[in-house]
């Protein structure tokens, strides 16, 4: 098997990525999609933590900006309307399905967890559950794999282009 490209995190990532996430980062495998700065803005996370709980969310997204940018198209209902285009289009829905077993298969490639077998993140393959998710793979992943994903980073008032890095996560 081979495992999604990421890279290897460095003692300065877990340093940013727990400063993002206001905790001390657990789990976290490599950078899977930096800033253009290079601080890190979605960490691959382990399918089974240290203590043993399974962990199912491979891509996880750490920006504060970016997951702002997100969250603001949660409060929006963004979620409900892109539920609806997968039922209204199925083409849409054929693609978040292949997103699906992507995720998977990449998951699958660092390790098989039976606990969290089929299951992805952001609610594929039928459902729009989690935006943070969905923009988190199709940043690791690249533009084309994850079609809600790129939809909400579409969307988002928020670019990986431009660096919205707080002081707390610059790099020097």
């Amino acid at each position: 098997m081979t495992t999604p490209p990421f890279d290897p995190p460095t003692d300065e990532d877990i340093a940013i990525v727990s400063a993002q996430l206001g905790r001390p980062a657990r789990g976290v495998l490599g950078v899977s999609a930096r800033c253009v700065c290079g601080a890190p803005t979605v960490v691959a996370t382990a399918p089974r933590l240290t203590h043993g709980e399974p962990f199912p969310t491979l891509y996880y997204l750490t920006h504060p900006a970016a997951t702002a940018a997100i969250s603001h198209l949660e409060a929006e209902h963004v979620m409900a309307d892109l539920q609806q285009a997968l039922a209204d289009d199925p083409a849409l829905a054929a693609g978040y399905g292949a997103a699906h077993r992507a995720y998977l298969a990449d998951r699958e490639s660092i390790a098989v967890v039976p606990e969290i077998a089929g299951i992805s993140a952001g609610g594929m393959p039928t459902r729009v559950k989690c935006l943070h998710a969905l923009a988190a793979h199709a940043l690791s992943a690249g533009p084309g794999v994850n079609p809600l994903g790129d939809i909400a980073l579409e969307r988002a008032e928020w670019s990986p282009l431009v660096c919205e890095c707080r002081d707390d996560a610059a790099v020097e």
